[in-house]
């Protein structure tokens, strides 16, 4: 098992962090069916308001995990809001047991990001996932999950397309076309973050609207396709 419980007298661990990681490690110890139940149960607790305040850090992440593979890697990394500094990295590598499942990859990656989250000595007040949130089959991927156990703002910026249909967005930055489900409900948007490029699927995760997930990821999106945070995440789990 990869998330073990906190140590209460691990004072390496900032107090503020250390309260938030209090996840029952079974959660993780689960089958592909058994998974969904989750999802299906934990998806009610979904905030799709901005439940939140000022923000003055973010955080980015990515984690890592070849298919076929047993071992994953997830990077963590913490910027100033809106000026994208960077205050802080971390990485983290780790076993992996849960098979590779689409649609239920928080079970296979999530307990390596909390082994990482655990490390930070700053806490963000939102957190920026490279994968998928509310735009999920069952409306619970993996910023969503994630979220929800934090009790956190995120949200999840992905470079391709899980569910939903959509038009194309102009080739402009800052241009966005709704991702609508086969229900017919917004599920999230497709936004060109750069000319020329292809769009990401922003869709919230917890404690944040459609539009100002939207907002934030094109507010830290600099020179690339991919918004600042992750794209600096990412980097980190391809390197040595």
């Amino acid at each position: 098992m990869v998330l073990q419980m906190l140590d209460p007298q691990a004072d390496e661990i900032p107090a503020r962090i250390k309260e938030r990681l209090l996840v029952d490690p079974e959660i993780w110890n689960v089958t592909p069916s058994e998974g969904v139940a989750t999802q299906e149960r934990l998806r009610s607790r979904v905030d799709l308001n901005d439940g939140f305040g000022r923000i003055a850090v973010v955080a980015g992440v990515d984690v890592s995990v070849p298919r076929f593979g047993k071992q994953g890697k997830c990077a963590i990394v913490v910027l100033s809001y809106p000026d994208l500094d960077t205050l802080e990295t971390k990485t983290h590598v780790a076993p992996v047991s849960f098979p590779y499942v689409p649609g239920l990859l928080a079970f296979r990656e999530l307990p390596i990001f909390f082994e990482t989250y655990k490390l930070l000595s700053n806490e963000p007040d939102l957190l920026l996932f490279d994968g998928h949130g509310y735009a999920h089959p069952r409306r619970f991927g993996f910023a969503c999950m994630a979220g929800v156990l934090l009790d956190k703002p995120t949200i999840g910026c992905a470079k391709s397309r899980l569910i939903g249909d959509y038009s194309e967005p102009h080739d402009k930055f800052g241009s966005i076309s709704p991702l609508i489900a086969p229900e017919g409900d917004r599920i999230g948007d497709v936004v060109r973050t750069k000319a020329g490029s292809k769009p990401v699927f922003v869709s919230p995760g917890h404690r944040i609207s459609f539009d100002t997930a939207t907002s934030i990821v094109l507010r830290c999106t600099r020179a690339h396709r991919i918004p600042e945070p992750t794209r600096l995440a990412h980097v980190l789990t391809i390197s040595d």
